[in-house]
């Protein structure tokens, strides 16, 4: 069954965009679940009006404006359940976090239907996920790249995936990583703090940019230094598509191995990066959890071979 919204856009709202106005509203109403993102795809797709007008994502929205969104029941979830082993560190009736491994897709995309984390947890979790980022995406709260290991926080209902997403967008959520990266720094610890968007011309890539970004703060510190190159320990404050990638490649620092912002490592796959680090309240009991993973053979290998 279809739901209905209405909402007129008051002095202390308008001036927002579409997507984040109504994904806003639903949050704070509690009756309906609805990411920004999936708000955006409904945009998109018709769903929703402005005025009676159909609009843009990005439309900026005035006082007195009335925004009329039909929300469709939800697909019925075509990604199949995989019965494919998962290392989890914790699990509860709201939550589980899992240790990824390097070379797993996160969701399903084109190409990468099959052998997914969220074919594996629709098996080990026979369904139960949240749904609050749609068919594709059920229980994905944040994603890391198929190349980078490690810790990833997945929620079982709508109440959780909640909780956990408004964490993520106040900055509170703590997802540190660990990364090889090439060259040596003159200061023990810094932060770079420069927006990302998409690049102009090579599509898949993003890049440090003032045009169509996002704002992007990641903090760094020199763990160890080699001949070549340092390890590093790095804090997200927040949470863009290829973030360190980007800002690591921006200063001169490409992650080890990085073949999209950096260049090939010998016999090493991908990234030197990973996840190492999880820290959260948790959003049924309150209770600050923290969890810390292990660097993973691939990476102690390529740590080895630069040292050497």
């Amino acid at each position: 069954m279809e739901d209905y919204i209405i909402i007129t856009v008051t002095e202390e709202t308008a001036g927002q965009r579409l997507d984040k106005l109504l994904s806003d509203h639903c949050a704070a109403d509690g009756d309906i679940s609805l990411s920004r993102a999936r708000a955006a795809k409904l945009i998109d797709e018709g769903f929703v009006t402005v005025n009676e007008k159909t609009v843009m994502k990005s439309c900026k929205t005035k006082e007195g404006d009335i925004i009329t969104a039909v929300i469709p029941p939800p697909q019925e979830l075509t990604v199949e359940a995989e019965n494919i082993p998962l290392e989890i560190f914790y699990e509860d009736d709201s939550l589980l976090i899992v240790n990824k491994p390097k070379g797993m897709v996160v969701h399903p995309a084109a190409g990468n239907y099959s052998g997914t984390l969220v074919n594996a947890l629709l098996y080990h979790c026979k369904g139960r996920l949240s749904s609050i980022n749609g068919v594709i995406r059920p229980g994905i709260v944040h994603r890391i790249d198929k190349l980078t290991s490690g810790l990833l926080i997945v929620a079982k209902t709508d109440e959780a995936h909640k909780g956990l997403s408004e964490q993520i967008k106040a900055h509170s959520f703590t997802r540190e990583y660990r990364a090889i990266v090439c060259g040596r720094f003159k200061e023990a610890e810094g932060t770079v703090d420069l927006p990302i968007g998409r690049h102009p011309v090579e599509r898949k890539k993003m890049t440090v940019t003032n045009v169509h970004s996002r704002n992007a703060v990641t903090h760094y510190s020199v763990i160890e230094e080699m001949k070549n190159h340092s390890l590093l320990a790095l804090r997200l404050e927040t949470g863009r598509t290829h973030q360190i990638r980007v800002h690591m490649a921006h200063i001169g620092h490409p992650v080890l191995g990085d073949e999209v912002y950096g260049k090939p490592f010998g016999g090493l796959e991908g990234q030197c990066l990973h996840a190492a680090k999880i820290g959260f309240i948790h959003p049924v009991t309150f209770e600050y959890m923290e969890f810390e993973s292990e660097l993973p053979q691939y990476f102690m290998n390529a740590l080895e071979k630069v040292r050497r």
